[in-house]
């Protein structure tokens, strides 16, 4: 069936641990926090709302697949803006590919600028997974840099921005650059390290009162209006309360892959779940809630019962991003609405917002390497700035960026083959935080 899974990989499943009581005290106080402030009643009408909602949007997403996602072009979002109808999709999905964000002759040189740099330094570079590195820890090569200052990417990147909306004075479109790493997966090689999650924190979405803020809609029995592109309460979340390697500082309004090769299903693509307000809705409500123990009624939201008391959070550990599984998620019917992106080109965009479940696609059937930079769209907030700030001045000496220097041991200036920072716009300057 295009669009999804042939058959569903041994991704991890998290099954319902009644009376679950942690050892960790952080689990049961957020959810008490939660149950006392919203209380029960709220909390059951928001669940059997969105259980219902998501009938009808699980239906679509079956039956449109990977027609959901929305392909743009790149060249009418710079010159013109998203129309309203595709802003409103955006927002509905949480996602969409831009069409030839990069000139492909462009991206072609870059991707083989990265394998001579990877060639080139070979016994420096490290990678994930340790056993068939392809996700490689490099944070400033030419390419990578080349890529994320590109003036087409800064200009999609304003788009983006804009698509979420801010009561306060301070603008925050304007983009600032992100390091993060590069993957060139060849082909034959299974993956099955990153199964449906949601990154920008697990835990700390119910435990951070700032955080939780952004849902309060959803708990307090009103999620049909729940606002996912309100950037007010939003920035200044804590997405790191509980520190981990999965967890970004900065806040992410979109995050994004471009294409370095062809991207296909089945030739190691990501994975999305186009919906991002029931979807997140669900997971926020789904720690409140057992399933009965009979398995034929659990798809059947009025036979759950609240869970007051216990401290069971599926698929959440303070490290790791959220987690999502069959079992743990069933109404989100992620065998059948995981869908792969349509296929990219060289050049090609993808990018989908910080609440969207993603995963990576554990096949990669196709002939050649498949290759991606991960850019994302970041806003202008305070907290962006003081992390761009902190990994500027890392990058200048010599250190890896913040969010993924916890023991990794990389100096990319006497790499060979490096060239930072020289040459790039003042446009590029600003958005990497020279003028912060």
């Amino acid at each position: 069936m295009p669009g999804v899974l042939s058959s569903w990989p041994e991704w991890q499943e998290y099954e319902h641990q009644y009376d679950h009581i942690p050892k960790d005290p952080d689990f049961a106080a957020a959810k008490q926090a939660i149950v006392s402030e919203y209380g029960e009643e709220a909390l059951r009408e928001s669940w059997l709302r969105v259980c219902e909602d998501l009938k009808a949007i699980t239906d679509e997403i079956s039956d449109k697949r990977s027609g959901i996602i929305p392909v743009l072009d790149t060249d009418s979002i710079l010159d013109h803006g998203f129309t309203d109808a595709e802003a409103s999709e955006i927002r509905r999905v949480g996602c969409f590919i831009a069409r030839r964000t990069i000139p492909a002759s462009t991206v072609d040189k870059a991707y083989q600028d990265l394998r001579q740099y990877v060639a080139d330094n070979r016994e420096r570079v490290q990678g994930w997974p340790k056993e068939t590195p392809s996700m490689l820890m490099l944070y400033d090569s030419p390419t990578q840099i080349a890529l994320r200052t590109h003036d087409r990417q800064l200009r999609l990147q304003r788009r983006l921005n804009a698509l979420w909306h801010d009561g306060s004075s301070d603008v925050a479109t304007e983009p600032l650059l992100y390091s993060d790493g590069v993957r060139d997966r060849p082909p034959g090689q299974a993956f099955l390290g990153l199964g449906p999650h949601i990154d920008a924190g697990s835990l700390c979405r119910w435990a951070c009162p700032q955080y939780r803020m952004a849902y309060a809609e959803i708990l307090s029995g009103m999620p049909e209006n729940h606002d996912a592109f309100d950037l007010q309460v939003r920035r200044n979340a804590q997405q790191t309360l509980f520190p981990g390697t999965a967890h970004s500082k900065v806040f992410r309004s979109f995050q994004g892959w471009t294409a370095l090769t062809r991207a296909a299903a089945s030739e190691g693509a990501i994975m999305l779940y186009p919906n991002v307000k029931a979807a997140i809705a669900y997971v926020m409500l789904r720690p409140f809630f057992a399933p009965p123990m009979d398995a034929d009624e659990v798809m059947d939201a009025s036979k759950w019962t609240f869970d007051r008391n216990g401290a069971f959070f599926p698929g959440t550990t303070k490290p790791d991003s959220q987690r999502l599984s069959r079992i743990s998620h069933p109404h989100l019917r992620l065998e059948e609405c995981l869908v792969h992106i349509p296929d990219m080109a060289a050049g090609d965009t993808v990018w989908w917002h910080t609440d969207v479940c993603h995963a990576v696609d554990p096949e990669h059937r196709g002939r050649e390497n498949a290759s991606v930079a991960y850019i994302a769209a970041c806003p202008t907030t305070d907290v962006n700035k003081s992390y761009i700030k902190e990994q500027l001045e890392a990058t200048l000496s010599g250190r890896p960026p913040p969010d993924y220097a916890s023991g990794l041991e990389l100096d990319e200036r006497s790499f060979i083959g490096y060239t930072g920072h020289v040459g790039v716009s003042e446009q590029a300057k600003a958005a990497l935080g020279y003028y912060l």
